[in-house]
């Protein structure tokens, strides 16, 4: 099913080796996420200690990635549900 790269099940060294550099790039980039995830918790940490409240930062920074007609209807439909549920 391979060509003669060897890609697929039972491609010879060619292909280990191409598989030993995708599996290396991936644990690196790995690696990286981990330090930059312990980044934004040091961040978090910060903003805690300051008086800021961690949660309320990352709902506006979830927000933030949306498109403002896109966050204004999730927030229509929010409140109409809410209403119905008496809640507002």
């Amino acid at each position: 099913m391979g060509d003669e790269r060897g890609e697929g099940m039972g491609g010879g060294q060619v292909a280990a080796d191409e598989l030993r550099l995708l599996i290396e790039r991936a644990e690196r980039l790995e690696e990286e996420k981990k330090g930059i995830s312990d980044d934004i918790k040091d961040v978090m940490a910060e903003a805690k200690g300051r008086g800021y409240d961690p949660k309320a930062i990352r709902k506006i920074m979830s927000i933030r990635k949306k498109k403002r007609e896109e966050y204004q209807e999730e927030q229509s439909i929010l409140e109409v549900y809410m209403q119905a549920l008496g809640m507002i």
